[in-house]
C-alpha cells in the first residue's frame, strides 16, 4: 500500500477507528489502534458524564474529561490521536477549542456540516482537520466555504455512508437506496476534492466509513479511490475498547433481526441494537425526562421519552436495562472478543494477499 500522509501526520496503516459516544471510544481503544499505525480516536460525546467528579458543571467537566482523557492516550502511546467533536453538540466550540488547545492531532467533526471550523485554530496551532461528509456536494461545499472564508482546505475527509452506526446523516428512505451506498459516495467525494487538490496542489486523502468491517471491505474502498477506511463496529468487540462488557455482549449476542433503525430523540435516525429499553419506548411505557445537560442541539426533550445521552452513558456503563448501543450494520458478525493488534494484523496480511492477486494492468 502506497504511504499515505495527513498533512506532516504519516499514517502507517490507513484506519481510522470511529469516535463512538457515549465513552465507547476514549483513551484505552484511541491508544491501542494508534500503537498499531491507524488513528485513534476520542468521542468528545458526553464527557461532562464521565467525568462529573471533576466539575459539577457538564460543560466544565466536559472541557476537563478531554483534556484529561487525551493525557492518558499520550501516557500509552507515540501515535497519532484523533478527537471526534460533534457539530450538533450544544458546547461544540468548546471541545474544538479544548481540542486543538491540547494539540490533538486531528479533529474530526460531522454531525452537522462544520463550516466554521478553521476559525478556531490558532497561529501555532498543530491540529489537523478532517470533516465527516455524507456526499459529494456536502465535501465541495465545505472545501469552497474554508477556502474562500480561512484559506484553508481539509487534511482529509470521511465519507460516511449509511451503514454506519448511531446517527446517521441520511433520511430513513435513503438508507437503502443504491444511489445513498458507500459504494458510489466514495467516487464522488474523491471527484469533488480532486478538483480542489489540482487546483491548489494539495493532498486530501479521502476515507470511507460506514458498514466497514473486513479487509475484503477496505480493499474494495481502497480500488474506489479511498486513501484509506474509518471502521467502529469492528473495535467495539475489542479487549482494548472502553465500554463496559455488557455493552460488547450486547454486539455478541445479536442477530441481524435484532439490528434496527430507530428515531433518536436528536431528530435523526440511528442505528442501534434493538433491546428491552427500546421495546419500552416502542411500548410508550418510557416516560419523558427533565434534560439535565441540553446536549444536543436539536434534541427537544419536551417531546422525547427518554434522554438520549442518559441512555447512551447507562449502556456504556452496561446497564442495558436503561439504555441501548448504538451499532454498525455489521454488528451482528461479532462472535469473539479480540485484540486490536490481532485485528490489524489481520487486515495488513488480507490486504497484501488481496493486492498479489489483484491482476496487474498493462
Amino acid at each position: 500500500m502506497k504511504q499515505i500522509s495527513i498533512g506532516n501526520l504519516n499514517i502507517a496503516f490507513p484506519v481510522i477507528q470511529g469516535g463512538m459516544g457515549v465513552g465507547v471510544s476514549l483513551s484505552g481503544l484511541a491508544a491501542a489502534v494508534a500503537n498499531e499505525g491507524g488513528i485513534g480516536v476520542i468521542s468528545s460525546a458526553g464527557l461532562g458524564l464521565l467525568y462529573k467528579k471533576l466539575s459539577p458543571d457538564y460543560l466544565k467537566a466536559s472541557m476537563l474529561g478531554l483534556k484529561e482523557e487525551l493525557r492518558l492516550a499520550r501516557q500509552k502511546t507515540k501515535g497519532i490521536i484523533g478527537v471526534n467533536v460533534m457539530v450538533a453538540m450544544t458546547n461544540y466550540a468548546d471541545m474544538v477549542k479544548t481540542a486543538i488547545r491540547e494539540k490533538a492531532d486531528i479533529l474530526f467533526s460531522g454531525a452537522g456540516l462544520p463550516l466554521d471550523l478553521p476559525s478556531f485554530l490558532e497561529k501555532d496551532s498543530i491540529t489537523k482537520l478532517v470533516p465527516i461528509v455524507s456526499s459529494g456536494r456536502a465535501a465541495k461545499l465545505i472545501c469552497d466555504k474554508w477556502k474562500n472564508t480561512y484559506n484553508y482546505l481539509p487534511d482529509a475527509i470521511v465519507v460516511e455512508g449509511p451503514k454506519a452506526g448511531g446517527h446517521l446523516g441520511f433520511k430513513v428512505n435513503q438508507l437503502e437506496e443504491a444511489q445513498f451506498s458507500l459504494e458510489n459516495l466514495v467516487p464522488q467525494v474523491v471527484e469533488a476534492v480532486k478538483e480542489f487538490e489540482n487546483r491548489y496542489n494539495k493532498t486530501i486523502p479521502v476515507f470511507a466509513g460506514g458498514g466497514v468491517y473486513t479487509a475484503e471491505d477496505m480493499y474494495q474502498f481502497l480500488q474506489l479511490g479511498a486513501s484509506g477506511v474509518q471502521m467502529g463496529t469492528r473495535f467495539v468487540t475489542t479487549e482494548e475498547c472502553d465500554a463496559d462488557s455488557a455493552f460488547k455482549d450486547s454486539y455478541l449476542n445479536a442477530e441481524a433481526k435484532d439490528i434496527e433503525i430507530i428515531q433518536s430523540p436528536v431528530g435523526m435516525p440511528g442505528r442501534a441494537i434493538f433491546n428491552n429499553f427500546l421495546q419500552r419506548v416502542k411500548d410508550g411505557k418510557q416516560t419523558p425526562h427533565t434534560c439535565p445537560v441540553h446536549c444536543i442541539k436539536t434534541c427537544d426533550y419536551t417531546k422525547s421519552p427518554y434522554c438520549i445521552i442518559a441512555a447512551l452513558y447507562s449502556a456504556f456503563k452496561g446497564k442495558m436495562n436503561s439504555g441501548y448501543a448504538f451499532c454498525g450494520s455489521n454488528a451482528y458478525r461479532a462472535n469473539k472478543i479480540e485484540k486490536v493488534k490481532d485485528i490489524f494484523q489481520e487486515f495488513k496480511q488480507r490486504i497484501l494477499e488481496l493486492e498479489i492477486l489483484q491482476p496487474k494492468q498493462s
